[in-house]
């Protein structure tokens, strides 16, 4: 693979000035922006991650889901939890797939 640099027109003078790089900087640099995750929210996440990896958050999926049919909405809603912080996709798909009509 190979790494290609390209340099800007000036090198003392900087493409984003005064309000347009505070807003750039003021940005968060991830993706999720403001979430609904907690602190230990966030803790059990990793936590299960490192035990399953990449299958983490098929797998929160899984255990949500049996949860959603054993009628444990805790239990449901702390997995789906898990998986939004782990696969935000996923877990909209898995939401709106189990849709709370009571």
């Amino acid at each position: 693979m190979s790494i290609r640099f390209a340099a800007p027109p000036q090198a003392m003078s900087v493409r984003l000035r005064g309000a347009r790089a505070r807003a750039a900087i003021a940005r968060p640099g991830n993706d999720n922006g403001i979430g609904e995750s907690t602190e230990a929210m966030l803790r059990a996440s990793l936590r299960h991650f490192a035990e399953h990896g990449l299958a983490a958050a098929a797998h929160a999926r899984a255990k949500a889901e049996a949860a959603w049919f054993n009628g444990d909405k805790e239990g449901y809603r702390w997995w789906l939890g898990i998986c939004r912080t782990l696969d935000r996709r996923m877990a909209r798909e898995l939401a709106a797939q189990t849709r709370d009509v009571s």
